[in-house]
């Protein structure tokens, strides 16, 4: 009977393992070399006409590429912004030019640094809503991908419930 308890225990391990990958795998989008992950978006109290959204983006080819530009059916414009701090006061401003990820390198936009300011939202962001915003790039295009909407002070998906994202079109320019 023991053998039967051990037998059971390593396959439903086996079936945990399985479905954690798959989840990995559905976390992820593809654009060219770029692999994009960690796709969110903070909760907006009722009224609010702007919000933040965060990514991570993964070059693993062998050249530059350049985030350039981003939009959204929720909200009348899409800026990348950075947010600083240069003696003690916060600026934030648009990112002129687009944001270069090198090869071999992983770019974050995190509350408190580089993030996306969608301005003009339609309707407030709700928690636990997806927000589709196309990301383009200069040399892998445009790629739609779906951001979790989390709470408002939410930090992001390694210390909230996870995210999931799906790339639905990678439209080549």
């Amino acid at each position: 009977m023991q053998v039967r308890q051990l037998i059971f225990a390593a396959i439903a391990a086996a079936a945990a393992i399985a479905c954690s990958l798959a989840v990995a795998r559905a976390e992820e989008a593809k654009a060219g070399d770029l692999v994009i992950t960690q796709a969110w978006s903070r909760a907006t109290p009722k009224g609010a006409k702007i919000g933040g959204s965060y990514v991570t983006i993964e070059n693993k080819g062998t050249t530059p590429d350049k985030l350039i530009g981003a939009s959204s059916d929720v909200a009348g414009k899409v800026e990348l912004h950075e947010m600083s701090v240069t003696n003690g006061m916060m600026k934030m401003r648009p990112v002129e030019g687009g944001l270069t990820v090198e090869p071999g390198k992983t770019v974050k936009l995190a509350p408190g640094g580089y993030h996306l300011m969608m301005m003009d939202l339609k309707s407030p962001l709700k928690q636990g809503d997806k927000l589709p915003i196309t990301l383009e790039f200069e040399k892998a295009g445009k790629v739609q991908v779906t951001f979790d909407v989390m709470g408002v002070g939410a930090q992001g998906p390694a210390a909230d419930s996870g995210s999931k994202m799906q790339m639905k079109k990678d439209m080549k320019m």
